[in-house]
């Protein structure tokens, strides 16, 4: 095995490993972020205001269910990076031949209960009926590729979690200019529709979870394993479910404010719903940076309490908060000056619709949000961090206060006053998050740091 494979994180400054680290992973995630943005900036583009509004109506449904998948992979990487920060590399291989038995299972049930309830759940949302068809047709290939985005997100997590962070983003930049050949051939060409871009998505994503395959097969002997330890394990299926379960439920408690949300929306008219996805596509991109760091303090944090160096744990979120804070400034800066201009990918004047409305509508939604990009920060940070740490029960209940907040201003707010109220759901969200999030850091924290020193004085007095 090549010495640069994997990465130690448990040595040197936190500052220069959480940035080198950080930046292909950012990378990387504003690749991935092109599955969905091109996808919708040629609908948008090519088939029109209520095709565009079809596939923005189903974006919070798709973040309840694959930001669950999305959650229980990074949950499910956690005791590897523990392990590999803690040298106990046999250990390692066997949460990894666990991780293959559990993810299997989870794919083919999550792929037939979400087909099954598919039209369903967009009717319980309130989709506008004209475009409720382009709705369907899109979502439902999306759930059907769950198991691509298993077999992804599986494997992209353990690679990083013995401190590779450049391999899938490789892998994704090939992925990436594949989709937006296929999103323009079967759009275009083929004249498929959002079924185009949904397949196009699809097949895109199982290239590049093939890829990372092929290259942890190949080149990552620490992880080859062996016909024992790919037995199923009581123990390590139920270590990996209570961590992985919980942080794939908070992403889907976060969702279901966001449905409630999306509900809300949908009854406002196609019109806002267009602005909306279009403002949510700028958002994601201008967000992925936060989204690097969180998955960036997962493995740290990992890593650091496998090896018992709580210390690094606290300067580390200290670093990374400082990144945090100065891009928040940036991304704003760009929202207010450039928000406007990224949002036309998404609609032209050919779409039949009010297109100054709904730049319009985008613009403000965009700088609503923007303005609370500090806090935004944290949630990602410190959540993330929990979790590495090994508390991914207790940091469920960020969800819990995110769909709170998202759940009053739907059903107590948007009624009454409309869009503006929508604008300020997610800031909502996110502050409250913090406000359990910040306090309950420092609490397991203290209790990380009390039981290394027991530890320690244990092995000290067993030594004397």
């Amino acid at each position: 095995m090549a010495k640069s494979t994997t990465r130690d994180l448990t040595n040197g400054s936190p500052m220069k490993l959480i940035i080198g680290f950080m930046l292909p992973l950012f990378l990387g995630m504003l690749f991935q972020q092109f599955y969905n943005m091109v996808d919708t900036a040629i609908v948008g583009q090519y088939l029109g205001v209520k095709a565009l509004a079809g596939v923005g109506s189903t974006g919070s449904i798709n973040f309840l269910v694959l930001g669950f998948v999305q959650g229980v992979c990074t949950g499910f990487a956690i005791p590897v990076a523990q392990m590999f920060g803690a040298k106990d590399h046999s250990a390692m291989r066997k949460y990894v031949g666990n991780i293959i038995w559990i993810a299997s299972i989870f794919s083919v049930v999550l792929t037939a209960a979400t087909c099954f309830l598919c039209a369903d759940i967009l009717t319980w949302m309130n989709t506008p009926e004209d475009c409720f068809n382009e709705a369907y047709n899109y979502i439902f290939v999306i759930f059907l590729g769950i198991p691509v985005t298993f077999l992804y997100n599986i494997l992209s997590g353990i690679i990083r979690s013995v401190g590779d962070s450049k391999t899938p983003l490789y892998f994704l930049i090939i992925s990436s200019l594949l989709n937006i050949s296929l999103d323009l051939f079967m759009i275009i060409v083929l004249d498929m529709g959002v079924l185009g871009a949904s397949l196009a998505t699809v097949i895109s994503q199982l290239v590049s979870g093939v890829l990372c395959l092929i290259y942890m097969i190949k080149k990552f002997e620490i992880l080859r394993l062996s016909r024992e330890e790919m037995r199923i394990s009581r123990y390590y299926i139920g270590r990996l479910c209570g961590v992985g379960i919980p942080m794939g439920l908070q992403y889907s408690i976060t969702a279901i404010g966001s449905i409630l949300i999306q509900t809300a929306v949908n009854g406002l008219g196609s019109t806002y719903v267009a602005a909306v996805a279009a403002g949510n596509k700028v958002s994601q991109l201008l967000c992925c940076p936060f989204d690097a760091m969180g998955s960036t303090m997962a493995t740290f944090g990992g890593q650091n309490i496998g090896a018992g160096k709580t210390a690094r744990v606290k300067r580390g979120l200290f670093d990374c908060s400082c990144l945090g804070v100065g891009y928040s400034v940036i991304g704003f800066l760009v929202i207010l000056f450039f928000g406007r201009n990224i949002a036309m990918l998404f609609v032209n004047d050919t779409n039949g619709g009010s297109i100054e409305e709904i730049l319009e509508l985008a613009q403000r939604f965009l700088v609503r949000n923007g303005a609370f990009y500090i806090p935004l920060a944290f949630v990602n940070i410190v959540r993330f961090l929990i979790q590495g740490m090994g508390f991914s029960q207790i940091a469920i209940f960020a969800g819990v206060f995110e769909m709170v907040a998202r759940g009053i201003v739907a059903l107590a707010l948007v009624p009454s006053l409309g869009f503006d109220a929508v604008c300020f759901a997610n800031p909502a969200a996110w502050i409250l998050a913090d406000c359990f999030l910040i306090p309950i850091f420092f609490r397991c924290y203290k209790k990380m740091k009390l039981k290394f020193s027991c530890n320690l004085r244990l092995e000290s007095a067993e030594e004397n």
